[in-house]
């Protein structure tokens, strides 16, 4: 059972959209905005949302295909993957990342707001690290446009993480992130695409999993979380 509960909050654009929120437990150590795979915000993102509340942040993830399938949520079937696939790239990427500083602009008033995304996530949390304000840290898994966007430079803090096997996103492209972006830690693992996904057996990997949020949660605590 989710620890939080689905807000409605009201975007830029004046739509109002469901947000998972998590409250922090024991002392608050900053907001976190949470961007969902192309699955919706499932169990396991709200699952993903409350382990980091857990760990004291105020956690806020938007639903961000409400306006094309209100509460859209699917499983991992082939046919399901493809349906989400087109919600995800079936909206410009500048509303999503609208929609992450509405969010973020809901946390800031509160001490450091950070931000992390999986996958399609992964790809607008890059986006938002470079053109959001207010963030204090970013960290970035397996987005596929990351790479594609090297040429922007996030303004603050940036983590990547990837996948050494991960068939959507070649090793050289991340290797042209690395090169043009020497600032972010730019972190491989021996694992696949969605290794931190703990709902996908065939893709979820334990030890990269462990190692990425923990890699994640210390971005955070440099950055004054």
């Amino acid at each position: 059972m989710s620890a939080g509960n689905t807000i409605a909050m009201k975007m830029a654009d004046g739509q109002t959209i469901g947000v998972y929120h998590a409250e922090p437990e024991g002392a608050r150590r900053g907001g976190l905005v949470a961007i969902q795979e192309i699955f919706g915000v499932t169990d396991h993102i709200k699952s993903v949302c409350d382990a980091y509340a857990a760990d004291g942040y105020e956690v806020l993830a938007p639903s961000l295909f409400d306006r094309q399938a209100p509460g859209f949520v699917s499983g991992y079937t082939p046919e399901e993957m493809q349906k989400g696939a087109a919600l995800a790239y079936g909206a410009p990427l500048e509303r999503r990342v609208a929609d992450a500083q509405a969010c973020i602009d809901a946390l800031k008033g509160k001490g450091p707001v950070f931000i992390v995304g999986y996958c399609f996530g992964g790809s607008v949390t890059w986006a938002a690290a470079c053109r959001c304000t207010g963030l204090a840290a970013a960290s970035s898994y397996y987005g596929k446009l990351a790479p594609d966007m090297a040429d922007e430079a996030p303004q603050c803090p940036a983590a990547c993480h990837f996948g050494k096997t991960d068939a959507s996103i070649p090793l050289d492209a991340v290797e042209k992130l690395r090169v043009k972006r020497p600032e972010v830690a730019v972190y491989l693992y021996d694992a696949g695409h969605a290794f931190n996904n703990s709902d996908r057996p065939e893709a979820y990997h334990e030890a990269s999993a462990t190692l990425a949020r923990e890699r994640t949660l210390d971005l955070f605590r440099r950055n004054g979380g």
